[in-house]
């Protein structure tokens, strides 16, 4: 599934001539829109890698989970640490898990 932006929270990074997540997208889909606000301009071309999710100092975008894995009200949302990524699950019942992964470093060093 595409990510989805929450334009209350997206400050297009500040109106830098390339945001964060449009220089981490691999396949080149996300930029500014109109309004200055992170849009995704393919969204059927989205790799769902997660990079714009997690490389997002504002927490703008987030990852939306297939209705089949996650179903409505589901969330998997990336905190970044200096060496590890830490994941929280909300599951359709508002159970929460987080859980951490050692990364090999900062991202993008």
């Amino acid at each position: 599934m595409p990510p989805k932006v929450d334009p209350n929270k997206c400050d297009g990074c500040q109106a830098q001539d390339e945001p964060l997540c449009e220089q981490v997208c691999p396949g080149n889909l996300m930029t500014l829109g109109d309004g200055g606000k992170a849009i995704c301009r393919e969204l059927r071309d989205c790799w769902d890698c997660m990079s714009c999710t997690k490389v997002c100092p504002k927490g703008a975008i987030e990852t939306r989970i297939p209705y089949q894995l996650g179903y409505h009200g589901a969330s998997l949302t990336p905190m970044m640490g200096t060496n590890s990524v830490t994941w929280t699950s909300v599951d359709i019942n508002g159970q929460v898990e987080r859980f951490r992964v050692k990364t090999r470093g900062r991202y993008g060093q």
